[in-house]
């Protein structure tokens, strides 16, 4: 068995296994696709590397709805195979891939007819918890009466809500997941080096043989040489193949979605809340104690590097929300607001991103190179497979088939009887039983690994704000174990403390910059330009919002 930990000194190892060895596949892309490839690839018994040129789940792995979920939506437009294939996915995530991860969430389906819109929304809920098959990890949907739906979610209007729905899918933090895919399949070999870029690829004729690529924090550029090259880039697609000179068999259309998290206190239901709108659908979802609503879904075009919400995407999830909520939230109450960016197939000419499929799409157009798009975070599983499927090809040797279907991300194995235990272990560690319960949501099995770093000290128990359940521990372990660069990665993706705190964590950014520098080596100009970095990042995501509040934070 292979480590798992990404770290500094992994970084340095990594990148020296670039330059040296011969692999059998390099992976392009550290996003959900690109980490569930490599995992694919790895665990086949194939020498496996990967390169992300920022950090794990920097684009869209990061900035999702954070919903494991079939795609109630899709079964309007008639893709049944997808919707099928999604929730497959969904409950073998909830049951057995990653449990402590990915977790059940219930979902109120408002209504407004007393008869006819029932008899049809529960039809189509009824053939969406059939087309499950036959596991059953999330409960079947239920009816709610109107006087039931009064008091399960006060703040839907009595006067237009008729009753209720109540069916179930399952939520994640997107980041977190990506990154212990990441560390799943490091854990069975695979090489991964976060901010190194590919700039070219490498020849022998017509067939690639591997890349040049740039280690971005020293400038040094490496040669690697692979038998196949699989390009995982998602919204980057086609800026790369165009950069490669390849002449790939379709184009990606870029969608945005934007989110806004609201404290718990601005809406009050038992359960999260979907809204059908004229041109998509809305979810209010629960999130530990705040909200997250949204998205939208939009044509984009602009920086795909720095999404952004602006004023009139927070407008729209506003608008909304506020058909059916009584009191309507109002932009003061807003806490942050993010954005990212969907790698949709654009196989439709002139179609609006809400009408192209979610499906994906795999594509060897040259040898030696296979690239894939499309497709939903909840099925990254299944393109990882796809992709791998048709990069063996280039191997000219038989390989094993994909075994990811049974093979739980780290974190997983032992997890259920871990909370069953969780009054011994709070009371074996010190800590208290919801910080225990908050550690085996995030960490799983690998709690002990959190335990040993408040062993060496015992500060590091403490928590980094008394506004959310972070512990100190997690910060140093977001950089000794989980691969962390940088403030930003700290605060964005490792904790999701950018959109969750009240300030965005700009008041924490040097406390976390303090923390982390003896690990990464730092001085008090590194320090200075890494919270520099996280606090301009956090200006741009929240000036739309600044925009809308009548009132200074």
């Amino acid at each position: 068995m292979f480590d798992s930990q990404l770290n500094p000194a992994q970084r340095i190892a990594a990148l020296k296994s670039l330059a040296s060895d011969e692999f059998d596949v390099l992976i392009i892309g550290g996003g959900v696709t690109g980490v569930g490839s490599a995992l694919d690839a790895a665990s086949r018994g194939l020498k496996v590397a990967l390169v992300e040129n920022q950090d794990i789940a920097a684009g869209t792995s990061s900035r999702s709805s954070k919903l494991i979920h079939g795609g109630l939506r899709y079964l309007e437009q008639y893709d049944f195979k997808l919707v099928r294939e999604a929730l497959h996915e969904r409950e073998l995530m909830v049951s057995s891939l990653a449990p402590h991860l990915v977790k059940p969430v219930g979902f109120l389906y408002p209504l407004h007819e007393k008869y006819r819109e029932r008899t049809y929304v529960g039809a189509g809920l009824a053939l969406y918890d059939v087309l499950r098959g036959f596991q059953r990890a999330l409960p079947w949907h239920k009816h709610l009466s109107e006087k039931k739906i009064a008091t399960t979610a006060p703040s839907l209007r009595g006067d237009l809500i008729n009753g209720a729905i109540k069916y179930f899918d399952a939520q994640v933090d997107d980041a977190r997941h990506t990154l212990a895919v990441a560390r799943t399949a490091a854990r069975h070999g695979a090489i991964i080096a976060t901010r190194v870029q590919c700039e070219e690829l490498v020849r022998d004729g017509k067939r690639v043989v591997g890349a040049k690529v740039r280690d971005l924090n020293s400038g040094k550029k490496i040669t690697v040489s692979a038998k196949v090259t699989v390009m995982c880039a998602g919204v980057w697609s086609d800026e790369l193949h165009e950069k490669f000179g390849i002449k790939p068999g379709y184009k990606v259309a870029m969608s945005k979605g934007a989110h806004i998290v609201l404290p718990k206190s601005a809406i009050k239901s038992e359960a999260g809340i979907i809204l059908k709108t004229s041109v998509s659908v809305l979810f209010i979802i629960p999130w530990a104690d705040k909200w997250i609503v949204g998205t939208t879904d939009t044509p984009y075009k602009a920086d795909r590097t720095n999404p952004v919400a602006t004023k009139e995407d927070v407008e729209y999830i506003i608008d909304q929300a506020n058909r059916v909520l009584h009191p309507k939230i109002d932009a003061a109450d807003i806490l942050g607001v993010y954005a990212g960016l969907r790698p949709l197939v654009a196989n439709a000419a002139g179609a609006t991103t809400t009408k192209l499929s979610r499906e994906h799409t795999v594509d060897r157009p040259v040898p030696g190179f296979v690239s894939i798009a499309g497709g939903k975070y909840t099925t990254y599983r299944v393109m990882g497979k796809d992709v791998i499927d048709l990069a063996v090809n280039d191997l000219r040797r038989i390989v094993a088939e994909s075994i990811t279907e049974k093979l739980p991300a780290i974190g997983a194995d032992g997890y259920f009887a871990l909370v069953q235990q969780s009054a011994q272990l709070a009371q074996m560690s010190g800590l208290a039983q919801t910080t225990i319960t908050h550690l085996l949501d995030r960490y799983g099995s690998l709690i002990n690994e959190i335990f040993e770093i408040i062993d060496a000290d015992k500060k590091m128990a403490e928590p980094l704000t008394p506004e959310l359940a972070y512990l100190k521990a997690e910060i140093i372990y977001a950089v000794t174990h989980e691969g962390a660069q940088s403030v930003d990665d700290v605060l964005s993706r490792r904790t999701r403390i950018a959109f969750e705190a009240s300030d965005g964590g700009e008041a924490i950014a040097a406390t976390v910059a303090t923390l982390i520098a003896p690990i990464l080596g730092w001085d008090a100009a590194a320090k200075k330009a890494s919270v520099s970095e996280f606090t301009n990042h956090l200006k741009n995501e929240r000036a739309a919002l600044d925009k809308l509040l009548t009132r200074t934070r």
